[in-house]
């Protein structure tokens, strides 16, 4: 594998930052700990700027190559935050925090990131500016979209931004991308059936919310089976059920339901949207009862640039000498906002045969740090080459 020295000489310094930040995750916007470590480094490497507080939490820092005529900005994100998950690993730096574990890796991609920073700091050996993204709350909270609020697209000039994440299953330190949509969107509903309660003996004299809700549980799964196109991808699943009595001899004057939708298109995304309240309401209407719907749209399709993903497949090969074509993947990811606010594009590296990401056994593979440091600078010193 052709990765760049400088990282096998760093590997045992970024696997060592990588370890202190598993063993002390933080979730959402609480990366505290994380971002100070990440601002701590970056002024020690040398940044030309480091700005925290970007997206509540995140740290942006700036590094300008030996020569900057070319007048281009490339961004590189890195997420920081882990899931709320009671590790299960037994490692010697396994999670300090109960109900805190860096399940996903994230501690692995702001390792790499750091190193790829402190190297480009080191060399300068580009034309232009590179700046680095050290995002909080990318497990449901959104924290890419927080940044880009916060105008740091325009703050920076940054003109294409490039993503990695690890991947259990593909061989250490492999690459993977696919054009186009990539990661789903990810939607949540929440739907109450209100119908009339009373003795489960007399069911003549209710309005039976969980026959309402059984029957909407069974129906909405119609939305994939008979509403979509069955070349497109879409996942609607009910994950809660909970009634509003606890006794065996009560029809309950109330049920609640949760779930999420997944889909690949604005479209289909629509088309869910619209359906799931269709049915719901139908199904109440025609037991007599009544359905509350709520539809929270959360992260938007995931939607990779053709000419950067190409570019970004190009330096894989040149690291690894090749770069498969990934799954689609209905799982979702935040840096779909960056990708809506500038051209890029999202790269998976093998993690090796582990545990699957979001499971309590997982570990980032640390054999995976020179491949994707060497691609992060790999993408600065191919797309932006110094005379």
């Amino acid at each position: 594998m052709a990765v760049k020295n400088r990282f096998a000489e760093l590997h045992d310094d970024i696997t060592a930052w990588r370890r202190d930040l598993h063993e002390n995750p933080e979730i959402l916007f609480e990366t505290y700990r994380t971002s100070g470590i990440v601002a701590e480094k970056l002024r020690a490497f040398g940044c030309d700027e480091v700005v925290e507080g970007i997206g509540r939490t995140g740290v942006v820092g700036v590094i300008k190559g030996k020569e900057t005529g070319s007048g281009k900005v490339i961004g590189l994100r890195a997420d920081m935050d882990a899931l709320p998950i009671n590790e299960q690993t037994g490692l010697e730096y396994a999670s300090k925090t109960p109900d805190a574990m860096h399940a996903c890796g994230h501690d692995g991609h702001t390792a790499m990131l750091l190193g790829a920073a402190q190297y480009l700091a080191e060399t300068r050996n580009f034309d232009g500016t590179v700046v680095v993204i050290f995002q909080p709350a990318e497990e449901g909270g959104g924290g890419g979209r927080e940044m880009c609020e916060d105008g740091m697209m325009d703050r920076w000039g940054i003109q294409e931004v490039y993503g990695m994440h690890n991947w259990p299953g593909m061989p250490t330190g492999s690459f993977g991308i696919r054009p186009g949509s990539f990661f789903a969107a990810t939607d949540q509903f929440d739907i109450t059936f209100e119908g009339r309660g009373g003795h489960a003996a007399k069911p003549h004299e209710t309005i039976d919310t969980t026959v309402m809700a059984a029957q909407a549980v069974l129906a909405l799964q119609t939305i994939a089976a008979r509403n979509a196109d069955p070349v497109e991808q879409i996942v609607v699943s009910v994950t809660a059920f909970e009634t509003s009595s606890k006794a065996f001899n009560v029809i309950p004057q109330r049920v609640q339901m949760k779930g999420t939708v997944r889909t690949m298109s604005a479209d289909v995304r629509s088309l869910a949207e619209k359906r799931i309240n269709e049915i719901c309401n139908g199904i109440a209407a025609t037991f007599g009862g009544k359905a509350d719907v709520t539809y929270h749209r959360g992260y938007p399709v995931m939607v990779n640039h053709e000419e950067q993903t190409e570019f970004a497949a190009d330096v894989a090969r040149s690291i690894s000498g090749d770069c498969s074509e990934a799954p689609l993947v209905m799982g979702g990811e935040d840096f779909a906002f960056m990708l809506e606010e500038r051209p890029g594009a999202y790269i998976l590296v093998g993690n090796g045969d582990t545990a699957a990401v979001h499971h309590p056994e997982y570990n980032f593979n640390d054999e995976a740090i020179p491949a994707g440091c060497s691609w992060w600078a790999g993408i600065v010193e191919q797309r932006m080459p110094a005379a």
